[in-house]
């Protein structure tokens, strides 16, 4: 009978410690899971402590498969990062898939990149439309997609694409600089017009129109356009000489840029010509159209040229063939898309290394979203990078060049279109 009284008053007196200690215990035990919780809370999907996965659509088949050397270059010189120690001690694991340039192949591409493969973040993705087909889905999942390899106006809207950067030539700079061109140097123009049937193409036009304002009726005389799949722009050609047009505009990829080039040139006509920076390669672009017939042709351009004399000295320069010798030897260094690869995983690694430990995609956006007068090695002096939380457009500036034959010439000054515009 003793041992049965003195048990329950035992078990009672332990079950009361029980209650006194556990609180200090808990609290223990959150003090030492702390840090590790929170780090893991930190990071977003595709984070572990010595890799960040980062994904993008490129199109490596189809009518744009001219651009896919962006992708190949943007590989390399991840490569040649990681080979350093990565970002941070993280490697960067860039998984690159197909989307042959249709928006709803670039759609089902990018949610396997989201939903199979886990990544972080979405970024680089080539091509308006590729881009414009996945900006819904994205922002609404809040997934970053960042630095975006288009300049489409409609991207750069914060409110609807809170979670959407840019990383591209604006069309809403090219296209007004275009036109603020041939009101400076032709002011009687009559022009003549062929763009790309899609938003690429009407991103430009758009542009371009609002530039000339009130003189754009009196001043375009006929408009042509064309379809990304369209084998030949020949006729649109034929047509365009036939208004009478003097001055030439052209919002078009660099194949039919290429096409209307040499047909320009094969039936005698020669107006004051302009053509997309994306679209003036030498030794692609305006090889394939001949460089006779590629002789005084006009752009605009923010970087600086890949085998232009002006550039054979400069640190940046030999640093970028440098690095093209070594991590991309089989690619063409004076392609000037190749060199748009180089700055965009410049860029990237930019806003990757201001994450630091904090790889969350809300940081991620932070960081991207927060860059103020950024000059990159390879951009023309002047031309900074800006990109807030309510501009998405990360420059508003380039200087016309003209096609000597052999190189483009830089003339003028740096042309900034202001902000308001």
């Amino acid at each position: 009978m003793r041992s049965s009284s003195v048990i329950p008053s035992a078990f009672r007196q332990y079950q009361g410690l029980l209650r006194a200690i556990a609180p200090v215990l808990f609290a223990g035990l959150l003090a030492i899971a702390g840090p590790a919780g929170a780090a893991e809370q930190q990071n977003g999907p595709g984070v572990t402590a010595t890799a960040i996965k980062i994904g993008q659509t490129v199109p490596f088949s189809g009518p744009a498969s001219s651009f896919a050397i962006v992708a190949r270059i943007e590989a390399a010189y991840l490569q040649m990062i990681n080979s350093k120690g990565g970002v941070n001690g993280r490697k960067i694991e860039l998984i690159q898939l197909d989307d042959a340039y249709s928006p709803p192949r670039a759609v089902e591409q990018t949610r396997k990149l989201v939903g199979s493969d886990e990544v972080l973040a979405i970024a680089g993705t080539v091509g308006t439309p590729s881009n414009l087909a996945v900006a819904k889905y994205l922002n609404g999942a809040k997934v970053p997609q960042i630095l975006a390899m288009s300049g489409s106006a409609a991207l750069d809207n914060a409110q609807l694409y809170p979670w959407t950067t840019l990383f591209y030539a604006p069309q809403v700079v090219e296209g007004r600089i275009a036109a603020r061109y041939i009101l400076d140097t032709k002011p009687d123009a009559k022009l003549a017009i062929l763009f790309q049937n899609d938003e690429f193409g009407k991103g430009y036009l758009n542009a371009f129109k609002a530039e000339l304002g009130s003189k754009a009726q009196s001043m375009i005389v006929k408009e042509e356009s064309y379809d990304l799949t369209s084998p030949t722009i020949d006729s649109q050609i034929v047509s365009l000489k036939a208004s009478g047009a003097d001055a030439f505009f052209q919002a078009t990829t660099p194949k039919f840029t290429a096409q209307a080039i040499r047909k320009a040139h094969e039936i005698g006509w020669k107006p004051l010509h302009v053509i997309l920076a994306t679209s003036s390669q030498p030794s692609t672009t305006l090889k394939s159209a001949g460089f006779e017939a590629s002789t005084g042709i006009v752009t605009s351009i923010w970087r600086k040229l890949p085998g232009n004399p002006e550039w054979t000295n400069d640190p940046a320069m030999k640093d970028y063939f440098g690095f093209m010798k070594q991590w991309a030897p089989k690619e063409d260094p004076e392609d000037p898309t190749a060199l748009l690869g180089y700055i965009w995983a410049q860029m990237l690694v930019e806003v990757i290394g201001r994450c630091n430990d904090d790889l969350s995609r809300e940081n991620l956006m932070k960081q991207a979203t927060t860059i103020t007068d950024l000059q990159m090695p390879m951009f023309l002096p002047g031309i900074t990078i800006n990109v807030s939380s309510a501009i998405r457009t990360p420059w508003r500036a380039a200087q016309i060049v003209s096609f000597n034959g052999r190189d483009w010439i830089r003339s003028g000054g740096i042309i900034t279109v202001p902000l308001e515009n």
